[in-house]
């Protein structure tokens, strides 16, 4: 539409323009949030979206780490699996296996996590993948998060090139020793408080907090790791559906299948929070469906030997009432105001300034001295493509199997798991 100066611009004729400029923008941001719905819902539309587009390698580089990886974002898109020397198995999956790898070029140490696409298709956890990765490059700055460095692709595999952290699962050190002494449990528990207020900042609930997802790095600091259970998009005060999480740490109003909310996540700090103290999750059981008995009905036991303020902080995360559970109306300012992280200065936390309690014994960045044999032990692969080495013979002919049939139906998703 073009405006002449053959006449005056009258106020029917203004009135018309603003109101066909305002139809348009409307129906633009109808298609958008239909789009945005659709893709959150994992409509068909998600299963044909172009992995190339959505694999961007990631270019932004923590501060700490520029120097040493600016020649490799330089050439980002040309990342490939043969850039690394794979050294070690450190880790496996339902899709794959992490691998310590070594970049040849500038030396760094990472973790590379192996993703099979046709696997990820065939389970339908396509979304779970991408959320991941997503949540990954949100929380580079943070420094109790793990952090993506690169993301590429091979026709059949996904790789997440991030942060090598050596120290250990939490749950190895707690499986090692039992307990932790309270001044080192309330340490722990403060670093994942500010990663969790972090990740609400952004709108992001993680879902899955567990001494497995809890990593102590080399200085002995914590980081939380497997971003595949966040959910985006929920700020505090927002509501969630989807039954998901780790058995001992859900909270009830997950278990009964009612809305939630970013304070699940404050549950699941309380459980950790309570198994670093006394050894076992609150409610736990050999029995599933007596543990989902107990979180949802039976009373909160505390033994001797935990201070009042540990026991208030605990009664306050494991509330089941929803509206009453602390950090549920001012998420994690809540949990800063509490009597038992009076000792915690905040601002030193977060700037790394506060000395861990404990400091792993790692000689150097490639130490896998607190990794599980079960994994170090095992042989790599002669290739990367060797997909019956990375998925075990059985879910290789199961593959195998699958994708004749998706082949034969024209409709195999090699390379575009998405």
């Amino acid at each position: 539409m073009t405006l002449t100066h053959d006449g005056a611009m009258t106020y029917a004729k203004m009135s018309r323009l603003v109101s066909f400029f305002s139809a348009l923008l409307k129906r633009k941001k109808t298609i958008f949030s239909d789009l945005l719905h659709k893709m959150a819902s994992c409509q068909p539309l998600y299963q044909h979206l172009d992995t190339q587009k959505i694999l961007r390698p990631q270019t932004k580089p923590k501060m700490e780490d520029r120097d040493t990886v600016s020649s490799v974002h330089s050439q980002s898109s040309l990342i490939k699996p043969s850039d690394f020397d794979y050294l070690k198995v450190i880790g496996k999956g339902s899709f794959g296996k992490v691998l310590l790898a070594r970049h040849r070029q500038h030396g760094g140490y990472y973790a590379i996590k192996v993703l099979h696409k046709q696997t990820i298709v065939k389970r339908k956890e396509q979304q779970h993948v991408m959320v991941e990765r997503s949540v990954l490059l949100k929380g580079l700055q943070h420094p109790f998060l793990v952090g993506l460095h690169f993301s590429f692709q091979t026709p059949n595999m996904l790789y997440f090139v991030v942060d090598y952290v050596n120290g250990g699962e939490l749950f190895y050190h707690l499986q090692k020793e039992g307990s932790f002494p309270e001044s080192r449990a309330a340490f722990y528990a403060a670093e994942m408080t500010m990663a969790l207020g972090y990740l609400h900042s952004l709108d992001i609930v993680y879902r899955d907090l567990k001494p497995e997802n809890i990593l102590l790095d080399s200085k002995g600091h914590v980081r939380l790791t497997d971003f595949g259970l966040c959910k985006e998009g929920v700020a505090v005060g927002g509501i969630m559906h989807t039954f998901c999480g780790t058995p001992e740490y859900l909270a009830p109003e997950v278990l009964q299948g009612h809305t939630y909310s970013p304070a699940v996540d404050w549950w699941g700090l309380g459980s950790v929070l309570f198994e670093m103290l006394y050894g076992l999750p609150p409610f736990y059981s050999h029995s599933k469906e007596e543990m989902f008995e107990k979180i949802l009905h039976a009373p909160l036991h505390m033994r001797s030997g935990v201070s009042e303020a540990a026991c208030s902080l605990l009664e306050g995360l494991l509330e089941r009432n929803v509206s009453k559970r602390l950090g549920e109306r001012r998420d994690i300012v809540e949990l800063q105001e509490h009597p038992f992280f009076a000792s915690i200065n905040w601002d030193d936390l977060l700037a790394r300034k506060v000395t861990p309690p404990f400091v792993p014994n790692v000689t150097s960045p490639s130490d896998v001295s607190y990794i599980d044999p079960e994994f170090t032990l095992q042989p790599l692969p002669t290739s990367m493509t060797d997909r019956e080495w990375f998925y075990g013979a059985a879910v290789y002919a199961e593959d195998k199997e699958y994708s004749s049939y998706e082949s034969s139906r024209g409709c195999c998703h090699t390379s575009q798991f998405t």
